[in-house]
């Protein structure tokens, strides 16, 4: 764990609609969307916190409302409480977490870019953050990809992933299938997988609120040399439909949730 990690903030874009999830986020932002009886949101905080960081900024869009009710109420509910109803309620012991969480709304057609762009007075004058999406885990190391930045001098850091390999391979003999294979992992090439490291400065590189982070600032970023790759080869998976979302709770279920390293 970094020594100070206290000093740095983990940003995570949850603005959007999710619409391929459209059987949970007709009523629900989709970083609010559930596996293991827990919001993926809260799933993503809990890996940042198990190295240190526990200082977060939200950016809210679609139903952004939930996410500010669930943690304004946050402590009420994950703590025994007794209600008298003329003078109040009194919580005895809080199970919340130390965070420290701020919500800022984005906008509801505001791109990833123009998100980050928005929050930048909430961030240190020169620090680095952190930066993630609201829709992915994995059990990445995220004080070495700390390190791995600075080490680098570059003013962005990417996680670099393998895809999942989503469909089986026919192995063919002639026109008869005899045997039907998983697609190797090395057919496929990286991914940015999310989880970045960045300097405050890349923020420049967003124009406006139609600016998608992906495209010219990363684009750019790269053609100046400035980007760099934290080769990460454990779990990673992003909750983009139903069937994501089925396969990671039942994760939970079992008690096989790779991600989950503050368990261990």
């Amino acid at each position: 764990m970094l020594d100070n990690a206290r000093g740095i903030k983990a940003v995570i874009l949850a603005g959007g609609r999710g619409s391929r999830l459209a059987e949970e986020t007709d009523t629900k932002p989709k970083p609010m969307v559930e596996i293991g009886g827990r919001p993926i949101l809260w799933h993503i905080m809990k890996i940042y916190a198990a190295h240190g960081i526990t200082d977060f900024i939200i950016c809210l869009g679609y139903k952004g409302d939930k996410i500010k009710d669930y943690f304004c109420n946050y402590n009420l509910y994950s703590s025994d409480i007794t209600v008298d109803l003329r003078s109040g309620t009194t919580i005895h012991q809080s199970q919340a977490e130390d965070w420290r969480v701020t919500l800022v709304e984005t906008g509801l057609e505001t791109q990833t870019g123009g998100r980050l762009k928005r929050i930048r007075k909430y961030l240190g004058q020169d620090a680095l953050f952190c930066m993630t999406y609201g829709d992915a885990v994995a059990d990445i190391d995220i004080t070495a990809e700390i390190a791995f930045h600075r080490a680098q001098g570059g003013l962005a850091t990417v996680a670099a992933v393998r895809p999942l390999a989503r469909f089986g391979a026919l192995h063919l003999n002639g026109d008869t299938v005899d045997r039907f294979e998983e697609k190797p992992i090395e057919e496929s090439g990286l991914i940015s997988g999310g989880f970045f490291v960045l300097n405050p400065q890349v923020l420049d590189l967003v124009t406006d609120d139609e600016t998608l982070w992906e495209k010219a600032p990363m684009e750019k970023l790269a053609t100046q040399g400035a980007l760099r790759a934290f080769r990460h080869g454990g779990f990673w998976q992003p909750m983009d439909t139903l069937r994501d979302r089925l396969a990671l709770d039942a994760m939970c279920a079992t008690g096989n949730a790779p991600w989950m390293t503050w368990q261990r």
